[in-house]
């Protein structure tokens, strides 16, 4: 494997948790971990992105996202944070997820996003290739429960969803394969900490 990249090994199963991390914080570790026994993964890589095209405003340095998230985690084995993408040189999670299975044969990946994400899925590049390349974990979110539900994509692949009680096997089987969970919900969000002034650059 290339240096600075994660380590995986063939029939592994390993959650991918992409975002800008901008910045890391307890309500991320709370579905990391949710992720981890509910999807039963071995690992989960926290993929922080060098920017989100959906968003105006670029994030903080990637270099400093990526450190303050590794301290949210308090030294967790079970999760990888990660720089991926920029080593990789993708902007988009179609490309990586591509890449990440030309690199890794046999390792079973599952795309992790919260309830929010799920509702403008349908707007993300290539989604109908992300939801048929991988297995999709949806983890509910505050204020975004039914919104999800009801989402475009939910909708469209609803033959393909998985029951919350047989979420454990949502890495067994092939894409397209979903599955929406309920958990204890975090309040916290990265553009709140950013707008109280929490989060400074530098």
């Amino acid at each position: 494997m290339k240096q600075g990249f994660p380590i995986a090994m063939p029939g592994q199963k390993i959650g991918l948790l992409g975002g800008s991390f901008d910045p890391a914080h307890q309500g991320h570790a709370l579905i990391t971990r949710e992720a981890l026994r509910r999807f039963a993964l071995d690992r989960v890589w926290w993929m922080v992105s060098p920017g989100n095209p959906l968003k105006a405003h670029g994030p903080a340095p990637l270099a400093q996202r990526v450190e303050y998230a590794r301290k949210i985690l308090h030294g967790d084995p079970r999760v990888v944070v990660s720089d991926i993408e920029a080593r990789l040189g993708t902007r988009f999670t179609a490309d990586t997820l591509s890449q990440l299975r030309g690199l890794y044969p046999g390792v079973r990946f599952v795309w992790l996003m919260g309830a929010d994400n799920l509702v403008q899925f349908d707007r993300w590049d290539h989604w109908h290739d992300i939801i048929e390349t991988v297995p999709i974990g949806v983890l509910a979110r505050p204020g975004w429960r039914m919104k999800g539900r009801y989402a475009r994509a939910a909708r469209i692949y609803a033959q393909a969803e998985l029951p919350p009680s047989q979420s454990f096997r949502l890495a067994d089987g092939l894409a397209p394969r979903w599955c929406f969970i309920n958990i204890p919900m975090s309040g916290q969000s990265s553009t709140e900490i950013r707008k109280r002034g929490d989060w400074r650059v530098g």
